[in-house]
């Protein structure tokens, strides 16, 4: 009897643990900075569908992600970026719910690029054609 106490408890405590918590899941950032961070790490890491999860859709965002996953890369650049790491250089807000951040990743340490994110329905999308045009 006692065994199956030990049991019960081990599966009790153990159940949490092998719970996603909510940062396992691809949700739109609670803030900025979040989705951004969600978005490339996302992207780097080649789960464009993941990344999708982080970006404000309407046709030419959906285009242009597509593009991108459909970018040949060699097995290198392919582990040089899923192991990179994120570098946010820059965060402008520009109003309370548009903000411009300007980053770069280890892989690519001298290549800086630039995400605009706007609150949506409460959460912080990345305008992805934005890195493209930014006069848009």
């Amino acid at each position: 009897m006692k065994r199956m106490h030990f049991y019960f408890l081990f599966l009790l405590f153990l159940l949490p643990a092998c719970l996603p918590d909510k940062a396992d899941k691809d949700e739109p950032g609670d803030s900025d900075i979040d989705a951004a961070r969600g978005f490339i790490q996302a992207a780097l890491r080649g789960n464009f569908k993941s990344a999708a999860n982080y970006m404000l859709h309407d046709s030419a965002n959906d285009e242009r992600l597509d593009a991108v996953a459909r970018m040949p890369r060699s097995p290198d650049e392919k582990q040089g970026l899923w192991d990179a790491s994120i570098n946010i250089h820059e965060r402008k807000l520009l109003n309370d719910s548009v903000s411009i951040i300007v980053y770069s990743n280890s892989y690519y340490k001298d290549n800086k690029d630039t995400l605009r994110v706007v609150k949506k329905d409460g959460a912080w999308l990345v305008d992805f054609k934005y890195l493209f045009d930014p006069n848009k």
